[in-house]
């Protein structure tokens, strides 16, 4: 118990200063600076670059690209929903542009957003190992904006999660 809190601190203390990094960069990492909530799924031909992997050469699946253009979360459940269903996961494949050199944990930073508002209290995920397979569980439905970081890279993107 006493090191699972130490854990989220670090986790609390590394998002503090991802934070205060990140402003002073023209992303669009913090969370209601970019405007309302946009989850855009994509159904069809994932980018060349996210293809590895699949047998097809031009593999269909849905999938949200960040908006930095850094990194593709391709969907095996759609919707992703929460609570999660008892019949399937909310999977999602990470899929990095780049390959970093010395990968690192994903850090997954989500805000549950009204409109250009966020809403509630943000939670945090990691992907141990970085950008690949994971299952992302959010605490209620709704338009969640996710800062991601990962080696030494950044990007954010809007997923909707149905009830």
């Amino acid at each position: 118990m006493w090191l699972n809190r130490m854990l989220i601190a670090a986790a609390l203390l590394a998002a503090l200063a991802l934070g205060a990094t990140a402003s002073a960069r023209p992303q669009r990492l913090a969370v209601g600076a970019a405007g309302g909530c946009d989850a855009a799924v994509v159904h069809g031909v994932l980018p060349s670059w996210a293809r590895a992997g699949f047998s097809d050469p031009r593999p269909r699946m849905p999938y949200e690209l960040g908006r930095a253009g850094k990194i593709a979360a391709i969907l095996w459940a759609d919707p992703l929903r929460s609570p999660p269903p008892q019949d399937h996961n909310n999977k999602i494949l990470w899929v990095s542009r780049t390959i970093p050199s010395a990968p690192t944990a994903l850090w997954i930073h989500a805000q549950r957003m009204a409109g250009s508002h966020a809403v509630g209290l943000p939670v945090t995920r990691v992907v141990k190992g970085g950008p690949g397979p994971s299952i992302i569980d959010l605490p209620t439905a709704g338009c969640w904006r996710l800062s991601l970081t990962w080696s030494d890279r950044t990007d954010t993107l809007d997923l909707q999660y149905a009830p």
